[in-house]
């Protein structure tokens, strides 16, 4: 969880003991307040000192905060703290700005409502329009790249869960290929790419890796009885930096890789970068550089672009990519069979399950 909203369950705490007009709150009360909060949200090991409250109450009396109206009310060689008017932090009426980004969010969760899963959303969504007076029309004004099927997958919530209570599931997993695996997992993120949401965690097994699991290959997950491992060494705010997609190859390495693409292709690149690394090395030819570890989704990528791309270097990429191009070309090199549809098999098939290592 990010600093700040470490912050805001202590401002809250420290809001509901200035409040409070028939207890003296002294500051080693404060300090029992807002470790008492912490420990109810985020469980032990979140202590706070004497120098944040102090530094939590300046923030609240300053304008970027609240402008809390807070006396000092000397006790002997003590001091205890409260408001000397009515007042609340939850009362403060909202900005312009704050209004607009709140009736923003409201209408980005209105479209999960009705989804398997999701009814919590409901309720929030009632709160808040009824708190804040918050009403929309109806009309989504914007569209989100999502599978709403996939959306109500019930493995979504349940590891949702799992990872916010640091609980230990226990999976059972089957390939594409129908090997099936069962592991105890320590799940510490979920993330969507390209219509699939991914757990990320480690494997009771082997705890020294993180592994990749896709959610729509999962059969069935409840919770473990072994003790959660926390996760101390992955920020998973920079661990997708490298990379295009969620897979990192064993070993791999960031590298320089330098790609040309056709004067047709080269603007929607250059306006929409590959990756957040992308530099344009040459404009006049449409070559840019990009610092990544390679792996399958940046292989996926450049087939999408088709003939209008070419790998300049590294040399081992291209010679991955031109080894496919020629079984390619054979596949449409010869006349194809005529088979009639309906009698094919349906099968199912992803490159990522040769990729996703557990």
């Amino acid at each position: 969880m990010s600093s700040n909203r470490y912050a805001i369950i202590r401002y809250q705490a420290l809001d509901k003991c200035f409040r409070n007009k028939y207890c003296r709150f002294y500051m080693e009360d404060l300090i029992e307040a807002c470790n008492e909060a912490l420990y109810d949200f985020l469980g032990p090991n979140h202590e706070v000192k004497r120098r944040q409250i102090f530094d939590d109450i300046r923030f609240m009396e300053s304008e970027q905060g609240w402008n809390i109206p807070l006396e000092r009310i000397p006790d002997g060689k003590r001091v205890y703290y409260r408001y000397y008017k009515p007042f609340s932090i939850n009362e403060r009426p909202l900005s312009d700005d704050e209004m607009n980004i709140l009736t923003q969010a409201v209408s980005t969760l209105n479209r999960f409502k009705g989804l398997p899963q999701f009814e919590w959303i409901e309720g929030l969504l009632a709160n808040l329009e009824d708190k804040f007076y918050l009403r929309g029309n109806g009309d989504y004004v914007i569209g989100f790249e999502q599978n709403l099927d996939y959306l109500a997958s019930k493995h979504l919530h349940f590891l949702f869960n799992a990872i916010v209570n640091k609980q230990v599931v226990h999976v059972d997993y089957q390939t594409f290929k129908g090997k099936s695996h069962t592991w105890d997992i320590h799940p510490y993120f979920i993330k969507q790419y390209n219509n699939r949401w991914f757990l990320f965690g480690r494997n009771n097994k082997y705890m020294d890796e993180i592994v990749t699991i896709p959610l729509d290959r999962i059969v069935t997950v409840e919770s473990s009885s072994l003790p959660h491992i926390e996760n101390k060494d992955i920020d998973f705010d920079e661990y997708f930096d490298d990379i295009i997609g969620v897979t990192i190859p064993k070993e791999a390495k960031k590298e320089r890789v330098v790609l040309r693409f056709s004067p047709e292709r080269f603007p929607y690149v250059e306006s929409k970068p590959l990756h957040g690394s992308m530099r344009v090395v040459d404009r006049e030819n449409g070559v840019v550089e990009l610092n990544i570890i390679p792996n399958k989704e940046f292989e996926a990528l450049l087939f999408s672009f088709g003939e209008t791309v070419e790998v300049i270097e590294p040399q081992w990429i291209r010679e991955t990519i031109k080894g496919k191009i020629e079984k390619l070309f054979k596949n449409y090199s010869t006349c194809a069979d005529v088979v009639h549809i309906s009698s094919l098999p349906l099968q199912r098939h992803s490159e990522m399950d040769e990729n996703i290592d557990v």
